[in-house]
């Protein structure tokens, strides 16, 4: 039992060292550019090594982007108070996904380009129906509890993701010079007020105080 939970030990990472790798390679040279044998150098792994874990590299970046999900969804899971109301969590997920977004730059990168490439398209949208699904199930809930007013729902669902990918790619492209916690809590505030419907969302430098 300990020979088998050390070859499995050591196999995971094997398989972690190559999705490693091709992240970097990936980022570094574009989808289209890397070879599987430039994966490989950079893991220091042979070839057939590679095609043990993974039949092809359509394959490799699928899993590449379902684990980056994962531990997004982790990070947010992690910044949500469970005793809160759903407006809450939503602001705590919000949040702690630009954060996220801000700490793995080069691979958001490489989804902004990559996105238009058909092969790739299928397990983008999932990844894309997943975060939805979890934004779909909070917003039904602050529906019922009166904290989000009556509506189109799928509305709702566009408005909180297109708030955290528009303002995390305007930080990543530089186009907004501010510490990453300052826009985190910006994007936080623009949702809660947005979803509340009480007020105008708020503007960096009118009345948002800093967490620096």
């Amino acid at each position: 039992m300990v020979a088998d939970r050390r070859h499995t030990e050591q196999g995971n990472e094997r398989k972690q060292q190559l999705l490693q790798a091709a992240e970097r390679s990936f980022t570094q040279k574009g989808y289209g550019a890397t070879r599987i044998s430039d994966i490989c150098a950079a893991a220091g792994v042979a070839k057939g090594l590679f095609y043990w874990y993974f039949p092809t590299k359509e394959s490799l970046f699928a899993e590449l982007v379902r684990t980056m999900r994962l531990n997004l969804r982790r990070a947010q899971a992690a910044a949500m108070d469970p005793a809160t109301d759903a407006v809450t969590r939503i602001r705590q997920g919000a949040e702690a996904s630009v954060r996220f977004m801000a700490e793995h730059q080069p691979y958001f990168a490489l989804l902004d380009v990559e996105r238009t490439d058909d092969a790739l398209a299928a397990v983008l949208k999932e990844g894309s129906d997943v975060y939805a699904a979890d934004v779909r199930r909070l917003l039904l809930e602050a529906q019922q509890a009166g904290t989000v007013p009556d509506g189109d729902v799928e509305f709702y669902v566009v408005g909180v993701l297109g708030t955290v990918s528009a303002y995390s790619n305007a930080h990543r492209k530089g186009r907004l010079a501010m510490p990453i916690d300052d826009l985190a809590q910006l994007v936080g505030e623009w949702i809660t007020l947005a979803l509340s419907g009480r007020s105008t969302p708020p503007v960096p430098g009118r009345g948002v105080p800093s967490r620096r």
